[in-house]
């Protein structure tokens, strides 16, 4: 099957359960998001990103496959092929199912854009009103058939190369510089703040 060799088989079985993403084309799409904005994030970086989204802790093994996919996004983000792809579940899967994977993978594009950058350029605003449309596509049993089919490719062909247009020409920015590890840190000292405050409440003061 392509799912094998695309590698949405892998995300599936790594990624599928985490319940605070709606699937692995989500996912993919919020890495494909960030790393539009910033330079690779490393794997501790990662961490953090999902953190912030409250998503559970990974193995080792997931985060591997993250921080290898964002390696090869970054690549391809950069490359003047237009050899991008989103990962999404082949044509074995039903209609229905590929359709919401777009709609998700649009969505997560959004998101990370959105978490990971300070401001719009000027011509972006557009290209992310598209995904948002996507991103809200509902399918209906009477698209499937061959004109649903269609559509579903014509869907997947217009926003497929977004990411590359918000990516090229821009000047990526650290991951620690990124308002969305602004945030991260802001929320780290504040909780530290609070934990500190918390343990000197419980703590009996004791004679010197």
């Amino acid at each position: 099957m392509q799912d094998d060799i695309s590698g949405w088989s892998e995300w599936n079985r790594n990624f599928s359960s985490i319940e605070e993403i709606s699937s692995p084309s989500e996912l993919h799409g919020l890495l494909t998001g960030i790393v539009c904005v910033t330079n690779t994030p490393s794997r501790e970086e990662w961490q953090q990103i999902l953190n912030t989204l409250e998503v559970p802790e990974l193995n080792e093994e997931a985060l591997d496959i993250l921080s290898d996919e964002a390696e090869d996004v970054a690549h391809a983000l950069s490359e003047d092929e237009l050899d991008y792809l989103p990962l999404l579940p082949d044509d074995e899967h039903v209609l229905a199912d590929r359709v919401q994977a777009l709609a998700d993978w649009c969505a997560g594009v959004v998101l990370g854009f959105g978490l990971a950058s300070g401001h719009i350029r000027q011509d972006e605003m557009e290209l992310i009103e598209h995904l948002q449309d996507v991103a809200a596509v509902e399918f209906e049993e009477s698209d499937n058939d061959e004109e649903g089919e269609e559509s579903y490719q014509e869907l997947y062909e217009f926003v497929r190369l977004i990411p590359v247009s918000l990516s090229l020409g821009r000047k990526k920015i650290p991951v620690d510089e990124s308002s969305l590890l602004k945030n991260f840190s802001a929320r780290s000292k504040v909780a530290a703040e609070d934990k500190a405050a918390v343990v000197e409440m419980f703590t009996p003061h004791r004679p010197s």
